[in-house]
């Protein structure tokens, strides 16, 4: 599980999977999400602009990214 670190309090769920590298470009992740190809806490997410938080999980082509705001220690 890869950690993601967050600079503000929320990312759209399409700017995380572009910003993880899980995708090459916002298009192609909103077209996986639509999909109904990636989950937020284990349930398929279908709405491209979900606000992630930290403390969510996401989970894309077998890669799983563990949100967290910078600096914080969970």
């Amino acid at each position: 599980m890869a950690d993601f670190n967050l600079t503000g309090e929320t990312i759209d769920l399409f700017q995380l999977l572009k910003a993880a590298h899980l995708c090459g470009t916002g298009g192609e992740a909103k077209i996986m999400i639509s999909e109904g190809l990636v989950t937020v806490d284990g349930e398929v997410e279908t709405r491209k602009r979900c606000k992630i938080r930290s403390g969510q999980t996401v989970e894309f082509n077998g890669e799983e990214i563990a949100v967290k705001i910078r600096g914080v220690m969970e």
